[in-house]
């Protein structure tokens, strides 16, 4: 199968172009700097702005569109309007794009959305599942659920199938942000405020989410649906530090701080959405993923844990 790849220089992206072309599909990528390494094999298309590209040139004899360029959420944002700025890249260049995929015959489009389109928390035992009332909240939030609009639209008039994957927090080899941070403070075994967290967080590998896209590209079941992913077990940010200092051979030195301590002050640094994301709970109900498609997580958490692990003491070196 020819499968046009976005994003193909992300987290998510890179890993989709290895597996794709280890099950023997041909992959062409697109990538703004003509000097990012792909993986061997990757027809590279280069590319200035998503929004206003001519992309049926590239789209010409492709199968499916796996589209993961985005302009993620951002931690610290900067723009007077960051809703703008979204859209810009969210919904402006996903629906040309699409556009573009629709009128050069290609039969399916995969849109990697969030889960932040059904909101930002869940009370613990109330999963989000896949064909909820969306509620999202931020800028980020927004904009994906109006792409997601605007494709179901475009489906609707050209007849081309559209896939809609909301992922939770996705973590692997080479993850960033506060997920690498926690990994870096339990090696270095600093005590850390978190072991009276009883939340409950849905998490997904990057493998698993990867098997999840190269099975929505041919999956007949798939067409014009929306699915949830995660690892299919979730965890307390307690219980999630003490198996990730595991993996690591690392003590969990974790202090009993209760949450509303660090909710408080957590909002007097000005970090409301931090506390949010360490006490609160956000779980998701892949049950409609796994009968719809007959899919299931290939790795557990504690396998995917030991391969991020093994990969962060590997580059440390």
């Amino acid at each position: 199968m020819k499968v046009f790849l976005t994003g193909i220089t992300g987290f998510v992206g890179r890993a989709a172009s290895e597996r794709l072309l280890q099950a023997g599909h041909q992959v062409r990528g697109a990538l703004r700097d003509a000097n990012v390494p792909l993986a061997k094999g990757v027809d590279p298309v280069v590319f200035d702005d998503l929004a206003t590209h001519d992309w049926a040139p590239s789209l010409e004899g492709q199968s499916v569109v796996l589209h993961c360029a985005a302009r993620v959420h951002v931690m610290s944002e900067q723009s007077v309007d960051p809703l703008s700025e979204f859209r810009k890249v969210n919904v402006d260049g996903t629906l040309n794009l699409a556009r573009h995929a629709a009128d050069m015959g290609v039969k399916r489009f995969v849109f990697i959305s969030s889960i932040k389109v059904n909101g930002e928390g869940t009370e613990p035992g109330r999963p989000y599942s896949a064909d909820d009332a969306p509620a999202p909240v931020d800028p980020y939030g927004v904009s994906k659920w109006e792409a997601e609009q605007g494709l179901r639209d475009l489906a609707a008039r050209t007849g081309m199938e559209v896939v809609i994957i909301r992922p939770v927090l996705v973590y692997g080899p080479g993850v960033k942000a506060n997920f690498l941070n926690m990994m870096r403070w339990l090696d270095k075994g600093i005590p850390l405020p978190f072991g009276s967290i009883h939340n409950s967080r849905s998490l997904v590998a990057l493998d698993n989410l990867v098997d999840l896209l190269v099975t929505t590209i041919h999956h007949p079941a798939a067409a014009n649906q929306a699915f949830l992913v995660s690892d299919g077990e979730d965890l307390s940010t307690s219980n999630l530090l003490r198996r990730m200092a595991k993996a690591l051979g690392r003590p969990a030195r974790l202090l009993a701080v209760p949450c509303a301590i660090l909710s408080f002050t957590a909002n007097l640094l000005g970090q409301r959405s931090v506390a949010q994301r360490l006490c609160g709970s956000l779980q998701v109900d892949i049950s409609k993923t796994r009968s719809l498609l007959q899919w299931a997580p290939p790795l557990s958490v504690d396998e995917a844990l030991k391969i991020v692990a093994v990969h962060y003491v590997e580059s440390k070196k």
